[in-house]
């Protein structure tokens, strides 16, 4: 007898909104676009990431370059309000502006965001939920494994106009080194929020 998944368990409160930063170069990885890259689950990159994301926060929009069409219709196709990035030059900042601007227009009640990068694949949706879940309460919620700080982070909606005002290719690391002292750092069992893609040698398998 086949057992039907349950993953409604996964679905964190609807206030709180994913934005997926998939508006990379992939320039360390080589001549594919890593997001694109199959895993060995026979998922994409970004496509697990996405998974992932979305699972626990069906409210969720994605940033992507605006000549990438395969990866704008993959994560449409799965559900995702996709806004582009239009601009060559643009940092993660810009992108990051671009989702939050994105994430406001289409879910104009957004209580919170929890900012996920694309290039992380094996975060578990469970963690998403509960950083999303603390955001009911707390300002800034960041994961942590084995003492390590690591994606993805959620915002309260108090922190909407800082996210819209940062610059630069460090995202919001600016405002968690302003926040220091609100940050709910949340001891999890999910290595993945410490893994990214950079390069084949991080795939599964690779040496």
């Amino acid at each position: 007898m086949n057992k039907k998944k349950d993953t409604t368990e996964a679905v964190a409160h609807p206030g709180i909104v994913g934005i997926l930063l998939a508006a990379g170069f992939s320039r360390r990885f080589g001549a594919q676009d890593k997001l694109m890259h199959t895993l060995n689950t026979g998922l994409t990159v970004a496509g697990a990431s996405a998974q992932a994301l979305r699972q626990a926060l069906p409210n969720s929009v994605a940033v992507v370059r605006e000549e990438n069409l395969a990866l704008q219709g993959m994560l449409a196709a799965l559900g995702y309000h996709v806004a582009l990035s239009k601009h060559e030059n643009a940092e993660m900042a810009d992108n990051l502006k671009l989702g939050v601007m994105a994430a406001q227009s289409k879910f104009p009640q957004a209580s919170g965001f929890v900012i996920a990068l694309a290039d992380m694949p094996f975060i578990q949706p469970q963690t998403i939920t509960k950083i999303a879940d603390q955001l009911l309460t707390a300002a800034i919620v960041q994961p942590v494994f084995n003492g390590k700080p690591g994606h993805p982070v959620g915002f309260s909606q108090r922190f909407t106009d800082a996210l819209l005002t940062i610059q630069g290719d460090q995202g919001a690391r600016e405002i968690l080194l302003a926040h220091k002292d609100e940050i709910l750092l949340l001891p999890c069992n999910d290595e993945g929020i410490l893994r990214d893609i950079d390069t084949m040698a991080d795939l599964p398998g690779q040496a």
